[in-house]
């Protein structure tokens, strides 16, 4: 017989080892935690905020049938007698259920083959590895779970690594076509096979399980739900929604300058542009290297005076030469390996600090503060964020809170919040930094998700598509990529500069406008590094990649977005706050705003960029008319034509170089 106590406006069970604690948390959700220890450990949360008690929660133990259930709103979920858990809705409607295959369940899944719905497997000398399986359901689709480059926006048959890597942040939460949203809220490394046999989650090694489960009429209140307990991104910055500049790298200050005055000079408006790795003196120093920054403030000064904010990039990682890995290294705030050396030789012998630990956390941004905030920087590109040691072995890493197989992934979530809480102290509320990485709640604390140094090709083109709205759906309402790429595409090509427009068009459309790339050849050609004036190594600058380096009709075609994207900014802000208040992804896919229409949920390369302007980016090269789905129940028309259409139909959209198919819907105040 199991032990039960449902006393505490929380459901638990225990049966043997086995120990569920199911708690409501947050509107129409439950949080579920099992383990197979002592006790099951209730103080870590992870990706989630504290939660108060429902006001809608009942409890019922029906003897007679050996179930015991929770209900909080909209949800609930049953523990049968033999242990097995499901969730329903309000309607009675199943959502998901565990998948058991044993001899001893009387209902339609009873067979001899012995599965159980959560196994854990000893780790001999240590915790758990973690299998759990869920029901696959024929009429399902599932969405989200983070960055990865696939073609694939439903993400139903895939198998998904749980880890982070550069161009793939894994965000271990699903929204359910069926109306649910699912968080494994565990940042153990793994993975997760949405088959069409049965759904499994592994956690490499863990303490115990945790995952969160809600229900929603919608994918916006599934949406809702889940941003409220993981929190929302703050309200983005008014100085930002424009366009931003970046290279490789601009190697001085006079370069950089250069650009930002001839932007100036053609009335072209610049947000942001950014100075990227290596303008430090070495890796873990934080700060300007004087020899090719000689007078940081003047510069920041006479940006500031052009409109331009200046964002500069910092990197975990910690030179045993600089200036701060002794104090690092005695407060145990570095990353350690559990075997062998973990310390790197890429332009000097570094390691990485440990984000997880929080005096290491403190450190850096005593540092930041100093050398750059203090100055006026207020914008960070917070690079390397997963972080990418030389084998992206991150089982033998050894963090502060735990050993790499059960924490690794939440390492950029710690990134992001170090300087997060350093800016917030210092008097800020509209916290936007750039990162390399993301995990679920990383939106509270101001993170700006790129896809990483993808390649320069029409078929990462078009797997940007679904990695920023796969992203968006996941709880990270900004995504932004590399326009043209950062790997791969030559200057001088007129073939690249195709594909550059594609992708600058697309890039208008997203949350931020941001050029970047590492463009080629390499100048000079053989400089990949060089040294400079005080003997230390850097990166060469890179070939260039401004508006002006594509030729004259390009330049056209960029200035017509950049201003079309000026004159947006009051809708975009709008939008913006919508996320910030309710959740509300920039990116929306088709099914998000039209869930009755059921062929929106079948659309993958369109999206909907705020509540009334869809957009269908073209991928092929040679391309002049693309075909489009507008959804069902609105009237939209066409920006470049001014055609109008009845939508539930397919249609085949201008596409000329210049424009990329752009759709308004109708009763709108939108102008373009």
């Amino acid at each position: 017989m199991a032990i039960i106590d449902i006393s505490k406006g929380a459901l638990y069970w225990q049966r043997g080892r086995e120990k569920i604690l199911i708690e409501p948390w947050g509107k129409d959700s439950l949080r579920v935690r099992v383990s197979c220890n002592s006790s099951i450990d209730t103080q870590e949360n992870w990706a989630l905020l504290p939660q108060e008690p429902g006001d809608e929660v009942s409890l019922k133990n029906d003897e007679a049938e050996g179930a015991v259930s929770i209900t909080n709103g909209k949800i609930t979920a049953t523990i049968e007698r033999h242990g097995y858990l499901g969730f329903t809705n309000q309607k009675g409607e199943e959502l998901v259920r565990e998948y058991w295959r044993n001899r001893m369940d009387l209902t339609q899944y009873s067979v001899p083959l012995n599965y159980k719905a959560r196994q854990f497997k000893p780790i001999i000398g240590g915790d758990w590895k973690l299998t759990a399986y869920f029901e696959a359901y024929d009429d399902e689709k599932l969405y989200g779970l983070g960055q990865y480059q696939e073609k694939q926006l439903d993400r139903k048959g895939l198998t998904l690594e749980l880890a982070q890597r550069n161009s793939q942040a894994s965000i271990p939460f699903m929204i359910s076509s069926r109306g649910y949203g699912f968080l494994w809220n565990n940042p153990a490394l793994g993975r997760v096979t949405l088959g069409l046999n049965r759904t499994e989650w592994v956690a490499d090694s863990t303490r115990q399980m945790d995952y969160w489960v809600t229900a929603g009429d919608t994918p916006a209140d599934i949406e809702e739900n889940y941003s409220a307990v993981t929190g929302r991104v703050p309200m983005m910055r008014d100085d930002v929604m424009g366009f931003w500049q970046c290279k490789l790298r601009y190697r001085t200050q006079d370069e950089l300058l250069t650009v930002a005055r001839r932007y100036k000079e053609m009335g072209v408006p610049l947000d942001v542009i950014v100075i990227d790795f290596f303008h430090w003196t070495k890796q873990g120093d934080w700060k300007f290297d004087p020899v090719c920054w000689p007078d940081p403030d003047a510069m920041i000064k006479e940006l500031n005076e052009m409109g331009t904010k200046l964002m500069v990039s910092v990197w975990p990682t910690v030179d045993v030469d600089s200036e701060n890995h002794r104090e690092l290294a005695q407060m145990g705030g570095l990353i350690e390996p559990d075997h062998g050396n973990l310390y790197s030789t890429f332009m000097g012998y570094t390691t990485y600090f440990d984000a997880t630990h929080p005096d290491a956390r403190a450190l850096v941004w005593k540092k930041s503060k100093e050398n750059y905030f203090d100055r006026g920087v207020d914008l960070f590109w917070l690079d390397e964020a997963e972080p990418e040691t030389a084998s992206n072995d991150m089982e033998n890493v050894r963090y502060h809170i735990g050993p790499g197989a059960q924490v690794a992934n939440i390492y950029p979530f710690f990134y992001a919040k170090g300087y997060y809480d350093g800016m917030t102290q210092a008097g800020m509320d509209k916290v936007l930094n750039l990162v390399r990485c993301c995990w679920a709640g990383s939106q509270r604390y101001g993170a700006l998700l790129w896809s990483g140094d993808v390649c320069s090709s029409w078929r990462t083109l078009r797997e940007q598509i679904c990695a920023g709205l796969s992203a968006s759906v996941s709880g990270i309402p900004w995504w932004t990529c590399d326009i043209g790429g950062f790997i791969g595409g030559y200057t001088d090509d007129p073939k690249f500069h195709e594909l550059f427009i594609r992708w600058f068009e697309f890039g208008a459309f997203l949350p931020i406008f941001r050029l970047h790339g590492e463009r080629l050849p390499h100048w000079p050609c053989d400089g990949m590094r060089y040294k400079a004036e005080n003997g230390d190594p850097q990166f060469g600058t890179g070939a260039a990649n401004e508006i002006w380096s594509y030729g004259e009709e390009n330049l056209e075609i960029c200035k017509k977005y950049i201003f079309q994207r000026k004159k947006l900014k009051p809708y975009i802000t709008k939008t913006m706050e919508e996320a910030h208040e309710k959740g509300t992804p920039v990116l929306r896919p088709l099914f998000y705003a039209f869930p009755e229409d059921k062929q929106a949920w079948e659309v993958e390369d369109t999206y909907l960029f705020g509540g009334d302007i869809l957009v269908s980016p073209v991928y092929e090269a040679g391309a002049v008319t693309k075909r489009v789905y507008l959804p069902a129940g609105e009237k939209w028309r066409e920006q470049a034509t001014g055609k109008r259409y009845e939508g539930g139909q397919w249609v085949t959209a201008d596409a000329p170089l210049d424009v990329i198919p752009v759709f308004v819907r109708e009763g709108s105040d939108v102008e373009l």
